[in-house]
Order: C-alpha cells, then structure tokens, then sequence
C-alpha cells in the first residue's frame, strides 16, 4: 500500500509551509486526490514536490519546472527530459557566471570607493589637529 500524506504532513517532511504546497497546486504543479474534503498527497506528489523545490533552490522558473515535470509524463525514455534539463542548467550556470562578475566588479569599485573615503578622511583629520 501506498504512502499518502496530509498536507500538515507534507509539508513538515519537506520542511515548508501547507502554504508552499498549496501554491504549487494551484500552479498545476502537484494534483493531489482528495478523500472527502481533504486533499491527500503520494509518494508520486512528494517526489514532485521535491523537484519543484529543487528548481527553486537551483533558480529555475515556475514555468521551467512545469516543462521539465511535464517531459517525466510524455516521454518515458526521459531523453527529452534530459536534453531539456541540460540546456536549462546550461542556461542558468551561465546566468550565474555573469552575475557573478558582475558582483566581482560592483564589490572591486565599492573596496575602491571606500579607500578613496577612508584617505580622504585621513588627510582632513590630519589638516584639521591644531600643531
């Protein structure tokens, strides 16, 4: 027999609010059955959901998370899946590589700024003590 959780249960697994579950339900990221009322969660939902905040973590979209779950569907050699995430990370490592030099270059120029302040600072300090 199957795992099933409750949203509560859910969510202290995977460490988030029922909140965060409930969005990405309404994202059509996760479609959990219901019993009755309550909504009840699989493995097959967990493990989804486990993706999505992976994709999240990693900085992908909401959208690019939708496209790659939505491959685990239609193609079952996962090959589609895998090309698709390679571009995707591709993409997003690059991404991160230019906002990381754009970081270097900002923090180079503050360091830069700041000792010019500091020196300038300094020699006021050193025209302004009586001799």
């Amino acid at each position: 027999m199957e795992k099933i959780y409750s949203v509560t249960e859910l969510a202290r697994d995977l460490g988030v609010t029922p909140r965060t579950i409930r969005f990405y339900e309404d994202q059509g990221l996760i479609s959990p059955q219901r019993a009755g009322n309550t909504r009840v969660y699989s493995y097959r939902d967990r493990a989804r959901m486990i993706l999505i905040l992976r994709g999240k973590r990693l900085g992908f979209t909401l959208r690019d998370i939708k496209e790659f779950l939505d491959l685990y569907v239609v193609d079952t050699t996962q090959v589609e899946q895998l090309q698709l995430l390679a571009t995707k990370v591709r993409t997003r490592i690059t991404s991160l590589e230019e906002q990381r030099q754009a970081v270097e270059q900002t923090l180079t120029e503050l360091k830069d700024v700041e000792q010019m302040t500091l020196d300038a600072l300094a020699a006021k300090r050193k025209h302004s003590i009586p001799a």
